[in-house]
């Protein structure tokens, strides 16, 4: 939407009109506007944009990159450290699992609340990562999913006895805890308990001549042919497609990441960003070539002494209830989980 106003009849109008418009006029389903006013002097001319982002519930619109700069805030304010809830996992994962948003007014009614909607084999969930839809909301997304994934701890817990009035069963979602970790510990790998990982690393480094070089766009290309390698081998896509576009736009998303060259040539990547307020980092992709020995336990150790110490934690990620994956993940020793819930509707 553009209003275009000849300068000189605007002044009254944009220091008390403009206030009237907004709020009066615009369709009352949009819950989050961008307005942007700029004057054009060779014109003489107000250009007044208004943008309508994201509708109230149960209005919903897909994901899509021009909300970044509305969703982002939402979620780096987040305490938890849901590795899901960031911008760029829910972006990088949107065609997966159809994401579409929406906003709600919440239980305390002096807040909105973020509202996805998504899908996985076939079965429909939303996540609120922020806060409580009002009760007629909820409901109202219960007869429309099967389920409500993703739950915080931060968010769930103020409202247990509310939720349970409501009908709404809560329980742990075990596959999906995020696994945390010391930076130190994962840097250092120190004592007895990290004996094993140590001696993997150590005869890495013996055995291979290595460079690490933060990634970058002009070293992409090098990344995207450990990516096509990895799925070679691998013999399936996996979370291919989102890994490649995670490269494409790693600094349009605002992404972190190494890349690792063995005797020369590249050889694997890490990347991940930010969350939980600035106290973890959260390592989203790790792909490298297996005929390296010790290739993964290397990458885990020198991403971790390469981040900065304004992070405590590493957050990498959850097993998905594969047992393999989460043997593996507890050899590393967490010193604990992201906690996440699911919520099912009883009556």
């Amino acid at each position: 939407m553009a209003l275009y106003l000849n300068i000189s009849y605007v002044r009254y109008f944009v220091n008390y009109y403009l206030t009237f418009f907004i709020f009066i006029y615009l369709p009352s389903n949009f819950a989050a506007l961008r307005i942007t006013i700029v004057y054009l002097t060779n014109l003489n001319l107000l250009i007044i944009l208004i943008y309508m982002l994201i509708p109230c519930y149960p209005d919903f619109v897909p994901l899509v990159f021009e909300l970044k700069p509305d969703i982002r805030p939402m979620l780096e304010r987040l305490p938890d450290g849901v590795s899901e809830y960031t911008f760029s996992n829910l972006y990088l994962f949107r065609k997966r699992y159809r994401y579409c948003l929406s906003m709600s007014p919440t239980t305390s009614l002096n807040q909105d609340a973020l509202i996805i909607s998504g899908e996985r084999e076939g079965k429909r969930f939303f996540m609120t990562p922020c806060a409580i839809p009002g009760r007629e909301a909820l409901m109202g997304l219960f007869e429309t999913h099967d389920y409500w994934k993703g739950l915080a701890y931060s968010v769930f817990d103020p409202n247990q006895e509310r939720l349970a009035q409501w009908g709404i069963d809560i329980t742990e979602d075990r596959d999906n805890f995020d696994y945390l970790y010391l930076r130190t510990d994962l840097a250092d790998l120190p004592g007895k308990k990290y004996h094993k990982k140590r001696n993997l690393v150590n005869a890495f480094l013996n055995t291979y001549t290595y460079e690490i070089r933060p990634l970058t766009e002009d070293i992409i290309p090098h990344a995207m042919n450990v990516l096509d390698r990895w799925r070679r081998d691998k013999g399936e896509d996996g979370d291919y497609a989102a890994a490649k576009e995670a490269l494409e736009l790693f600094s349009a998303l605002d992404m972190q990441g190494d890349l690792y060259y063995i005797n020369g040539r590249p050889a694997g990547w890490c990347l991940g960003e930010s969350l939980a307020q600035g106290r973890m980092f959260a390592v989203h992709f790790e792909k490298g070539i297996d005929e390296y020995k010790g290739m993964y336990q290397f990458m885990n150790q020198a991403f971790a002494a390469s981040l900065s110490e304004q992070f405590t934690y590493i957050n990498r990620e959850q097993d998905l209830g594969d047992e393999g994956l989460r043997q593996a993940k507890m050899t590393y020793r967490p010193s604990g989980f992201v906690r996440k819930y699911l919520g099912h509707y009883t009556r």
